[in-house]
């Protein structure tokens, strides 16, 4: 029996999703237990691990985000970076101790190296393309766990933006026959899943609003010569006092007002950003902890201006739920609430589920619609002409007769 069909037959699958994001700050692997598919899904987290990079990796890491990068480097860490994800899942495995035939599947993520979204309707050409990180083939090798990987080409080849993808994973785990639900992730890149009251995936609307932990965490990277990575509970930020100046260059940021679908990454929001954003700080004699406290604004303003445009002349949002690292953020929770003092604002763990394995979690449930032959975009989010089965699947190795053997036992 091949494997899709192996897989498809247990009723309940055991899958570990990986992932890091645009922060480049590690591996997050959640140990997940999936069952069914599509709107009958269900998945619970058995396990997580975060396995952060070395400072000397994550500094290789961050040099491939150059445009000035050799592709040599890019391919020597696509290798790298495919060990460093399999050591993760190994670790997390020998955690619950786990051998390669407990586990169903890996589903990887990947390190976003490159992501450059159309820019034109689908039915245009616009030269839309992405590049994750993290060799599968690695992976499947080192764990002799089958792997599905690289998950956004496939919406980018139907026209899509290629982001948001975790949009299908908060229809599946977060939706409510009676409340209009937020879904706010804060990580690196902030983005947004609205699940209307009683609707389908068709009804989802989802975008990234703009830049989530991506600029303060340089800033802080900078300010303590790489002594602090981020901004802790937010309490550098704290000090300081919000330059309404700064901050209105900030809003004037073209991604903010581009229509949707629409995603983002280094290529608004990187390096080249943050030194323009340092410069004009100096010449305008704004201190390290003013041009803290604005970062921070200029997160919590540019998703209460997507909520606002976007959002709210359409819809009645009961809930803001929020999740990724910036959901740890006291100041930037509180500079949302001032900015939606309408809304009520939770956090995943008041519904049961991890802010810190969301992300991860999600891929595995995307890696089960894939081995299951299910499309799982959003095309209502990421500007796709139709829905289709995302991923590529690594198999840990090729038929054998013991596996024949053992499928018939």
């Amino acid at each position: 029996m091949d494997l899709l069909s192996r897989y498809a037959r247990k009723d309940v699958r055991t899958v570990i999703g990986l992932m890091s994001g645009t922060s480049a700050d590690g591996v997050d692997a959640a140990l997940v237990k999936v069952s069914g598919s599509g709107d009958e899904i269900s998945a619970s987290l058995e396990a997580f691990h975060q396995a952060p990079y070395e400072p000397h990796v994550r500094q290789a890491v961050l040099a491939l985000f150059s445009p000035e990068a050799p592709v040599a480097d890019v391919c020597r860490m696509n290798f790298a970076l495919g060990g460093i994800f399999a050591e993760a899942a190994l670790e997390l495995m020998s955690h619950r101790d786990l051998g390669p035939e407990d586990v169903d599947l890996i589903a990887s993520h990947g390190q976003t190296i490159c992501h450059l979204p159309p820019t034109g309707p689908p039915e245009q050409d616009s030269g839309g393309s992405t590049l994750q990180s993290g060799e599968s083939a690695v992976i499947a090798e080192m764990t002799g766990v089958d792997v599905v990987a690289d998950f956004r080409p496939r919406d980018m080849a139907a026209g899509g933006q290629g982001a948001p993808l975790v949009p299908y994973a908060d229809y599946a785990l977060l939706r409510h026959p009676e409340k209009t639900r937020a879904v706010q992730n804060i990580g690196g890149i902030a983005n947004v899943t609205l699940l209307p009251a009683g609707g389908g995936l068709q009804d989802v609307v989802a975008f990234d609003t703009g830049p989530g932990n991506m600029i303060l965490d340089a800033l802080i990277s900078a300010f303590t010569s790489g002594e602090k990575q981020f901004d802790e509970d937010g309490a550098l930020s704290a000090l300081g006092r919000v330059d309404d100046d700064l901050l209105g260059w900030l809003m004037n940021h073209d991604f903010i007002s581009r229509p949707l679908p629409k995603s983002t990454g280094r290529e608004d929001f990187g390096s080249h950003f943050v030194t323009e954003l340092l410069d004009r700080a100096q010449a305008a004699g704004v201190s390290a902890e003013d041009l803290l406290a604005t970062t921070a604004a200029f997160t919590a303003e540019s998703i209460a201006a997507s909520y606002r445009d976007y959002l709210l002349p359409t819809h009645t949002i009961d809930e803001v739920i929020l999740g990724g690292g910036g959901s740890y953020n006291a100041t930037l929770r509180r500079m949302l609430q001032e900015r939606l003092p309408e809304m009520t604002f939770f956090l995943h763990e008041d519904f049961g589920i991890s802010g810190k394995a969301k992300e991860a979690l999600a891929f595995a449930i995307l890696g089960n619609e894939t081995m299951l032959g299910r499309p799982a975009n959003v095309p209502a989010a990421t500007g796709a002409r139709r829905r289709v089965v995302l991923g590529k699947i690594v198999p840990a190795q090729p038929a054998s007769t013991d596996n024949h053997a053992r499928d018939a036992e």
